[in-house]
């Protein structure tokens, strides 16, 4: 089968970093092509030159023969070529027909026809079996539910390219399988897809072929996928080899640091109550929608408590004000960087001691000296990779943007419990490794964590307790001696207790 995509020793940098050099691959017409690489290693930058959102320093892309010269994402759109980003690009308060129609109405006259607005998206959602009512704004929608939203518009507008940007970190089980189908349909009909993921088992199940980049180079190409391994794959990626991603150790734990006592809100079916030890790491596991981003946010104070309470070494913390949790020692990562942890449009520098000012300014005078020492002791310190505290925090890959929300806690003086949500989602394996140790030393410091993941593998990998939600309830509280894949799935998924085989592809 012909090459149909075609990348042309492409370059590109930025103020300080190189971030693409002399890369060049290709890939055939209907063929879904994995691209891999660590956070960093130029896989943003090339989806970003692929859609004509920048334009590279040098090298040419060709599309079926074609050389293309694209001045505008709305060239590449013409070409054929969709992009769907890791950070979702919907209009929140719009609806999720008027998204999917977005730059291209139905109508005459600068008149809007509602109907077939609506129609038209109403029949295509169920032809692909994506459950959203179409006259839904997307703010109210899940992450999970606005990643579909976003899949779907690819579909819809029948395009020749089109490129995937770790498309199912906010997917669950269902969607994901809704999404595999939908791929091997795109695939039959010859078009191509660029599949960005660090999931190995995605990879693997989905991909004919498969580029690795490292350090904005060309590191493997892989015209068959079924010649590569695993362990190959991670040793392209990092240089290295990372014998265990998890690296968990063991470590005594002191007093009770953190105690929910009948907390309840939004989304929990029941009253929830749990504690965590000095140097515990406890893991929330569920499938999306059970419930536990909404018992972290209660936690925190980002949501109103209906009644409960929330205590750090004894102290009564109080309810529904984050600046309280954050001086009793509660601090949160949440699981959308992007519109939740990020402050975007502003340095590097800004968004990791926005928190800690007022720790070396009491008279609300911000000392610059003071601010630019914090900053770069902490991205040493959690090696961001950056050129400069002053870059812009949405340049960075979405491992670098955890790590500055990282040092943003680590900053604050007197934090006793870290609540971190969806902490790897869309990072790399060498990414995690360090996340990983980073919260090992902080728990070894006496800090209380919470880790809540949707990856299991993750849970089991990293925690020293299981906590599983279903539904708005605690379903199940394992110590690290009694995991176990099939009674830990059991309690998620209850309407498969009785299933002989609980593949981990089932909650990934």
């Amino acid at each position: 089968m012909q090459d149909f995509l075609e990348f042309r020793s492409i370059s590109k940098g930025y103020p300080g970093v190189q971030a693409l050099s002399d890369v060049s691959f290709d890939v055939r017409k209907g063929a879904v092509h994995g691209l891999m690489g660590e956070n960093g290693a130029g896989k943003s930058t090339l989806i970003r030159v692929l859609s004509g959102d920048q334009s590279a320093d040098e090298g040419e892309i060709r599309i079926n023969g074609e050389v293309q010269h694209y001045r505008s994402v709305r060239d590449a759109f013409h070409a054929g070529v969709i992009v769907i980003h890791q950070e979702l690009q919907l209009v929140p308060e719009l609806t999720v027909a008027e998204n999917l129609w977005l730059g291209h109405f139905p109508g005459k006259g600068g008149v809007i026809d509602r109907r077939k607005l609506s129609g038209v998206v109403s029949e295509k959602l169920a032809e692909i079996g994506i459950d959203v009512d179409p006259t839904a704004k997307v703010a109210s929608l899940s992450i999970g539910e606005r990643q579909m939203v976003e899949i779907a518009k690819a579909v819809m507008l029948d395009a020749r390219v089109i490129a995937l940007d770790e498309p199912t970190s906010s997917l669950s089980s269902r969607e994901s399988e809704i999404l595999f189908a939908l791929i091997d349909r795109l695939r039959a009909n010859g078009t191509v897809i660029l599949y960005v993921s660090h999931r190995l088992d995605e990879i693997f199940r989905l991909c004919d072929s498969l580029t690795v980049l490292r350090d904005g180079k060309l590191a493997a190409h892989h015209p068959e996928i079924s010649k590569v391994t695993r362990d190959q794959i991670i040793s392209e990626m990092v240089g290295r080899e990372i014998a265990n991603i998890w690296g968990w150790r063991g470590r005594s734990f002191g007093a009770e640091r953190l105690r929910v006592e009948n907390i309840a809100g939004p989304k929990l079916k029941v009253p929830l109550s749990f504690s965590v030890r000095r140097g515990e790491i406890v893991g929330f596991f569920g499938l999306i929608g059970a419930g536990r981003s909404e018992m972290a946010r209660l936690v925190y104070g980002a949501d109103t408590r209906s009644q409960g309470s929330v205590s750090v070494d004894g102290a009564t913390v109080p309810a529904d004000s984050p600046p309280k949790s954050i001086r009793a020692g509660i601090v949160l990562c949440p699981e959308d960087r992007k519109f939740d942890g990020i402050v975007q449009g502003r340095s590097i520098e800004e968004n990791m001691t926005i928190s800690s000012r007022r720790h070396f300014s009491p008279l609300g005078i911000i000392n610059p000296k003071k601010e630019s020492e914090l900053a770069d002791k902490f991205i040493a310190k959690l090696r961001v990779r950056t050129p400069s505290r002053h870059q812009d925090i949405v340049n960075l890959s979405g491992g670098n943007q955890q790590k500055v929300i990282l040092g943003r806690w680590l900053s604050e003086e007197g934090v006793k419990v870290l609540i971190i949500d969806e902490p790897t989602r869309g990072i790399d394996v060498g990414a995690k490794s360090e996340i990983y140790e980073i919260l090992y030393g902080l728990a070894e410091q006496g800090m209380a964590i919470v880790v809540i993941s949707s990856e299991l593998p993750e849970v089991m990998g990293i925690a020293d307790r299981i906590i599983v939600m279903c539904e708005g309830r605690l379903a199940a509280d394992l110590p690290r001696a009694e995991f176990d894949e099939r009674l830990i799935l059991a309690a998620a998924l209850p309407d498969i207790k009785n299933s002989e085989d609980l593949p981990l592809s089932q909650v990934q």
